[in-house]
């Protein structure tokens, strides 16, 4: 068995069928993305957190459910958009997640 302590998240991808207000949303939070378009498939938006994650955000076709998810994030400094006072927040993204911030 693994030790959990050498496991930790590489990829987090948000499916939405809101992508450009999602992408706004985020953008507020302090995370720069780059559009990405792969052939034919519709355009996502792609970040690299601080600890090298891969925080995407892709189109939810038909059919593939947003689903229910809660997201903490810690953000170090005024990145986001106005500026979040230190301690934790509990804000909404335009699919109804609950996102928890904490801010130092």
């Amino acid at each position: 068995m693994s030790d959990p302590s050498c496991i930790r998240a590489s990829l987090l991808v948000l499916y939405t069928p809101q992508l450009e207000e999602c992408r706004d949303f985020y953008n507020t939070l302090g995370l720069h993305f780059t559009a990405e378009q792969h052939g034919q498939e519709p355009r996502e938006y792609a970040a690299v957190l601080a600890d090298g994650t891969s925080f995407e955000l892709r189109h939810a076709h038909p059919g593939r459910e947003t689903g229910a998810l809660r997201i903490g994030l810690t953000i170090t400094g005024a990145s986001t958009t106005p500026p979040l006072t230190p301690g934790e927040h509990i804000l909404t993204d335009p699919d109804g997640r609950t996102i928890t911030i904490h801010a130092t």
